[in-house]
């Protein structure tokens, strides 16, 4: 999908450097990569605008690759016969952006979103060097799409899930379409959503503050691991309560 004439100015004039960036782009819908993807025409305008900003970026699609369920780093080392979570995973850890992006299905994100998150949380106990959660440093966001309400349930239940594991959440950072409840077109159908002002704006700022956010984080090195350091909780005397029997 093309930019709007709203988004093409603000990429126009952008005056800064956003090169150093990379954005993974998960898109998890049902259908398979072969498949049209209504959320795929969605996720392209975030997709799109992050690289006329510089970025790098990757769109993967989850339902074409056997992913093991599971809430362990590598199933295969629990009975799976294959499981292709930890290459995914190089990939994701690697980004300094990840956006979900889902479809709506009986009111809820699709399977395939919540396995990806089981399978995050699955690498929740790995850290960086200070001590703090290795998601810490990196950015996370919400695209929705369907045909019945739900984009803010869905979006609330997404970053929240990022949030916990270490992602930094910008200001509004989710975004959506739907059309009339009750059978009807889906994004993209004759270009239905392509000229909704609320979802392509919404889209556009999501983007940005991704990128705003993703930047500021890079250049201050993450954030201070102060009192967020986990291995120094493991040690204790760090944080002045030598005493076993203190209590704040």
């Amino acid at each position: 999908m093309s930019l709007n004439d709203k988004q093409e100015a603000l990429c126009a004039a952008n005056e800064t450097d956003f090169s150093g960036l990379s954005a993974i782009i998960l898109n998890c819908t049902l259908k398979r990569p072969e498949e049209q993807s209504h959320t795929d025409l969605l996720l392209s305008v975030p997709a799109e605008i992050m690289r006329r900003a510089g970025a790098c970026v990757a769109v993967i699609r989850p339902a074409g690759m056997p992913i093991a369920f599971g809430v362990q780093p590598d199933m295969t080392e629990h009975g799976w016969p294959e499981d292709a979570w930890p290459g995914l995973w190089e990939k994701i850890a690697a980004a300094d952006i990840l956006i979900i992006g889902t479809p709506i299905w009986l009111g809820e994100e699709s399977s395939v979103c919540r396995l990806m998150i089981e399978r995050l949380y699955a690498m929740s106990a790995i850290l960086n060097e200070r001590g703090q959660s290795g998601f810490y440093g990196k950015v996370g966001g919400a695209v929705i799409t369907g045909n019945e309400d739900g984009i803010k349930h869905c979006a609330m239940s997404i970053l929240y899930a990022l949030g916990h594991l270490g992602y930094t959440i910008p200001p509004q950072a989710d975004c959506g379409w739907i059309g009339e409840a009750g059978p009807g077109p889906s994004y993209g159908d004759d270009g239905a959503g392509f000229d909704n002002d609320f979802t392509q704006r919404n889209t556009t700022i999501m983007t940005w503050n991704l990128l705003h956010m993703a930047r500021m984080l890079k250049q201050a090195g993450g954030l201070p691991n102060h009192g967020n350091d986990r291995n120094a909780w493991k040690a204790g005397c760090r944080f002045g309560y030598e005493n076993p029997d203190y209590r704040a």
